[in-house]
């Protein structure tokens, strides 16, 4: 395995951030769980924890099944919800038909209370999670200049974001409109944005695996549904309208006019248009649809310029096998790095360091492991590198 300077990686990275005209990210759950938000594992097993009865067995049942196909990695909540609504569909919801043993009403019971126990496991640790971090990245993200509209893209279905903004009061739009019960404006996305625009500035955040704050509302009169969002509710036990979290692959596919599809073309019309710096922090990179837009985007778009940072060795030598040949990403993990498509370990010799260059805030000296793979370094990378840590900090005091 071939050797990677990281002082000058880390000084190549500190150009890249100042001088870059268009500058995106990307949140995966790393960055919710650096935060005190449960990981995917540990959802699962405290949604299964919550449920009784019926549900219980079913959950139970479908974890079974699952373990039948999925061979290399644990069963998670992500999984149950897929399955779960694949059975809704072949069998219409109703009681009388069934899918594996479980029938339709059942599954959609089981599906509507497993997402209440996230809705309530996840409010429940928001409560005593710090924002800091995620208030200090929109502080240090919104005093930017730039040309470009800054665009958040996360699988998060938290609200951590959302909060942190408006704690900062720091303007954004995720497509919704209205105030009582703002809904989904599709036309809103792909809307082009012209320097004379009001909005210019606002962050744009996009969650394309849906949100705690989204509901499915049933249109009696057309019998259809349409997503509304709802900001705050007293208890999601008595909220009749059913919570919008990770689609199935077989909901998005059939409703193309819902927030899913308009979300991941947005996604893709970012990452295929012109000069950008795209970062990725606490993504994994396990969604096959999510990947499939971003690899297609790095071969077909030569301004585009990926940057990676994993809090694991594991996820950048796992990277490494699909991306290779992907000149314009960059991964940076713990010790391990690929630079120019070739995966190498890092070499940190301080003696190369100018006279005012520190680097206690990325590189761990006792532990030889480089540091911002981890959300809440990277935060302060950041600000460190823009020079305005001081005043953002005091700012937010």
């Amino acid at each position: 395995m071939s050797v990677i300077n990281l002082v000058r990686e880390i000084r190549e990275l500190k150009t890249q951030l100042s001088y870059s005209k268009n500058i995106g990210f990307f949140f995966g759950a790393g960055s919710s769980c650096a935060l005190g938000i449960p990981n995917i594992v540990q959802l699962t097993n405290d949604v299964g924890s919550q449920l009784e009865k019926d549900e219980l067995n079913t959950f139970n049942l479908l974890i079974t099944e699952l373990k039948t196909t999925i061979l290399d990695r644990e069963v998670n909540i992500e999984d149950i919800l897929n399955h779960l609504r694949r059975i809704r569909e072949l069998t219409n919801e109703q009681k009388s038909k069934e899918y594996q043993g479980i029938n339709g009403e059942t599954a959609k019971n089981t599906d509507i209370q497993i997402c209440k126990n996230i809705y309530k496991i996840i409010l429940a640790k928001e409560e005593v999670a710090n924002f800091d971090a995620t208030k200090k990245f929109f502080a240090w993200l919104s005093l930017l200049n730039r040309e470009f509209s800054k665009e958040i893209f996360t699988t998060n279905y938290d609200l951590i974001i959302e909060k942190s903004l408006e704690t900062n009061q720091i303007p954004y739009f995720d497509g919704f409109v209205g105030s009582y019960e703002p809904f989904f404006l599709q036309s809103s996305i792909d809307h082009l944005i012209y320097n004379t625009d009001l909005t210019k500035n606002w962050i744009r955040l996009w969650k394309i695996h849906g949100s705690l704050s989204w509901f499915w509302k049933n249109e009696t009169k057309v019998n259809s549904q349409r997503i509304i969002r709802i900001g705050k509710i007293a208890d999601i036990n008595k909220y009749e309208n059913e919570l919008v979290i990770y689609p199935s692959k077989d909901k998005y596919d059939s409703s193309r006019k819902q927030p899913f599809i308009a979300y991941f073309d947005r996604l893709k019309n970012y990452l295929s248009n012109g000069e950008l710096l795209f970062i990725f922090t606490g993504y994994s990179f396990s969604d096959q649809h999510i990947n499939d837009i971003v690899f297609s985007c790095l071969r077909e778009n030569n301004r585009l310029f990926g940057i990676v940072f994993f809090y694991k060795d594991e996820e950048v030598e796992k990277l490494h096998n699909l991306t290779a040949s992907y000149l314009n990403l960059n991964v940076y993990g713990p010790t391990k790095a690929i630079i120019n498509g070739e995966l190498g370990e890092w070499k940190f010799d301080k003696n190369e360091l100018k006279t005012n260059e520190e680097f206690a805030h990325y590189w761990d000296e006792a532990n030889n492991k480089m540091l911002i793979g981890d959300f809440n370094k990277l935060v302060d990378f950041l600000l460190i590198n823009s020079g305005k840590k001081e005043t953002i900090e005091k700012t937010l005091k």
